[in-house]
């Protein structure tokens, strides 16, 4: 069984990124998308134009909640061979009845893959007052080009 890490939502925010689990390499660093060849960072960094990505995850956290971003997964434990979201069963939702009644400014949840978005449908629905975004996975499994991924994803932040 693995688990996912706490939330980093503040008072402040309007946007939640929403993954489904952390992969081997984050769950080893205690860091949300720690693989040094996922794309999340250096994506978030990019729209934000602060490259280059920082080493330490606490600043990597301010850059996101300089701008009303939060971070979690759909999923608070799995059982899961590997890193891919496929291989996922037995699994338990997070608590997002609670989530939402406790930072009601979020308006907006991207999803980082498609297979968050549908762990998180197939649970929650689509929730009133709250628009979905599903973006490309910027896992390496997902082979699509960073400037590729990086086009689609800014097109939530305009």
């Amino acid at each position: 069984m693995i688990s996912s890490f706490p939330y980093f939502i503040n008072s402040e925010t309007e946007i939640l990124i929403l993954g489904t689990m952390p992969g081997v390499a984050s769950l080893e660093k205690q860091e949300y998308y720690a693989h040094k060849r996922n794309h999340f960072w250096k994506i978030i960094y990019s729209l934000f134009d602060k490259l280059p990505v920082s080493e330490v995850f606490e600043e990597k956290i301010k850059v996101l909640q300089a701008h009303k971003i939060g971070l979690w997964d759909v999923l608070e434990n799995c059982e899961r061979k590997g890193s891919l979201d496929i291989h996922i069963k037995n699994q338990k939702e997070n608590d997002f009845e609670t989530l939402f009644q406790n930072f009601p400014l979020i308006s907006s949840i991207i999803f980082n893959g498609k297979e968050s978005h549908r762990y998180f449908l197939k649970k929650f629905g689509q929730i009133e007052g709250i628009t979905y975004y599903v973006m490309p996975s910027t896992s390496p499994a997902n082979t699509m080009s960073f400037e590729k991924k990086l086009e689609i994803w800014s097109s939530c932040f305009h």
